[in-house]
Formats: C-alpha cells, sequence, structure tokens
C-alpha cells in the first residue's frame, strides 16, 4: 500500500487492519494538498472511526512516495478574502483539533513532504513516524500569510519557542534527522517503512487496555494545557478512574498469574 498510487478517486480512504484505521490522505497528482473537500472528507471518516467502538488506533497517511501532505491548496486559497480564510483556518482547525482530542490514539506514518498543513496535521497527531525521506515545514511567510491550521501553536508547544520560530519565520525545510533530534518525530525509519512501522507500533499498542491508553491520552494531553500542579491534579482522578474499570482488574490479575491479559 505505502508509496503505490491506489487508483481510487476518493479524496480520503479510511480501512480497518486488526482493529486499526487506516486514513489516507489520497490525491497523489497534487502531493496530497488539502482544500476544503479533503477536510471534509477527512473530518467525516474521523468521526466515523469515532464511533466504531472495535478500533483500537488510527493511523494517518498519504498516498505515494513523495509526499504525506505538501500543503493546502495554494490555487483554493488565493481566492479567499479574509473572511473567507478565516473560516477556512477554522475549519481546518476544527478537523485538527478532533484528531488531536480523538479518544483513541493518532500515529502518523509520514513519507516525503509534511509541508504547511501537512506539517500541522502531522503536528495534531499524537506520535510521528518519519521516514528517510520526510521534510516538515512551514513555509506560509513565504506566501505572505502564517500557519493557520494551528502550526504556530503546536509547534512551539512541541519543540519549543526557539525552534518554531527559527523554522516558522525562515520557512525552512527540516529534514528526518534534525526532526527526530528536535522532537518533531519519535522515529525515523528507512524510506517506504513509516506505514508499517507505525501499523506495528499500532497493534503493539492495541494490546494493551483500551481504557488505560485513552486515559493516559487524556492526562497527558489536558496537562499540558494547565500548570504543573493542575496537571498532577488531572493524572490523580484519572488514575483513580482506572481503578472502577474492569481492564485494571483484567491486567493484574494476568499479572499476578504470569500470563497475557486480555482486553
Amino acid at each position: 500500500m505505502e508509496g503505490y498510487e491506489t487508483g481510487d478517486s476518493r479524496p480520503v480512504l479510511f480501512e480497518i487492519e486488526d482493529g486499526v484505521g487506516i486514513i489516507t490522505l489520497n490525491r497523489p497528482r497534487q502531493l496530497n494538498a488539502l482544500n476544503k473537500e479533503v477536510l471534509e472528507s477527512l473530518r467525516s471518516v474521523v468521526e466515523e472511526a469515532r464511533s466504531n467502538g472495535s478500533l483500537r488506533a488510527l493511523v494517518i497517511t498519504g498516498t505515494g512516495p513523495k509526499a504525506f501532505v505538501a500543503g493546502a491548496d495554494i490555487g483554493e486559497m488565493a481566492a479567499m478574502d479574509p473572511e473567507g480564510a478565516s473560516s477556512f483556518s477554522e475549519f481546518g482547525q476544527s478537523v485538527f483539533e478532533a484528531i488531536e482530542r480523538h479518544p483513541k490514539p493518532v500515529i502518523a506514518a509520514i513519507n516525503g513532504y509534511a509541508l504547511g498543513g501537512g506539517c500541522e496535521l502531522a503536528l495534531a497527531c499524537d506520535i510521528r513516524i518519519a521516514a528517510e525521506n520526510a521534510r516538515f515545514g512551514q513555509p506560509e511567510v513565504g506566501l505572505g500569510i502564517i500557519p493557520g491550521f494551528g502550526g504556530t501553536q503546536r509547534l512551539a508547544r512541541l519543540v519549543g519557542k526557539t525552534m518554531a520560530l527559527d523554522m516558522i519565520l525562515s520557512a525552512r525545510m527540516v529534514g528526518a534527522e534534525e526532526a527526530l533530534r528536535i522532537g518533531l518525530v519519535s522515529r525515523v525509519v528507512p524510506e517506504g517503512k513509516a506505514l508499517s512501522e507505525a501499523l506495528a507500533l499500532a497493534g503493539e499498542i492495541s494490546r494493551k487496555s483500551p481504557y488505560a491508553v485513552s486515559q493516559a491520552k487524556k492526562a497527558v494531553r489536558e496537562g499540558l494545557l494547565g500548570t504543573l500542579h493542575d496537571g498532577l491534579k488531572i493524572e490523580r482522578e484519572l488514575f483513580a478512574a482506572c481503578f472502577s474499570h474492569p481492564d485494571r482488574e483484567e491486567g493484574m490479575r494476568a499479572f499476578r498469574e504470569k500470563r497475557k491479559a486480555e482486553f
């Protein structure tokens, strides 16, 4: 699947493999660029995945070896006035926020370019795995605009203010190894292996307690929004909530019985 055109004309594909939902941005001739149609389809797929109780994790990738998502559709944006641009930004932010707040872990499998809106999409995911040919960047200032789908906010929170401004103000691209060094991605794998590595990680996560995984994701996400004191309170509450869930009983019983837990 990875690195090949699908022949399917739908802008976003969704399939389920062993309890993992695979979302594929599918405009390879446009390097999977985001336009309103793609964002609407992505939102629908994310909502579908949210309502599917059998899913344990999600993986987001792009069709073709050249790009994860090379950015937003410049042709569409060129015709926008300030009001239209505000609406487009608000809509894109809402889609990416739905990904960030999804109860299941979301892993980005990044091949080729992840620029502009593509970098912002990757930032909205919980974990990012990059192929060696991955390139990240926020090139918007070279177009006379700024990132509008969360790039100025999530990038700074992820890699720090100084590095975020280095990338955003210069509009430079960051290679996979530098992305790993600055904490933008967690793993770098050989070209063509990002999806398989992401699926392997999703499978590993899927064997853990779905409830605990969801609560851990929520604790990290919500804890980072406030002070350390606030975060510790959130952690304490979610830790305690686990003790009223059947997964905790099964997990601890399996540990005592020296067997694998069945969640």
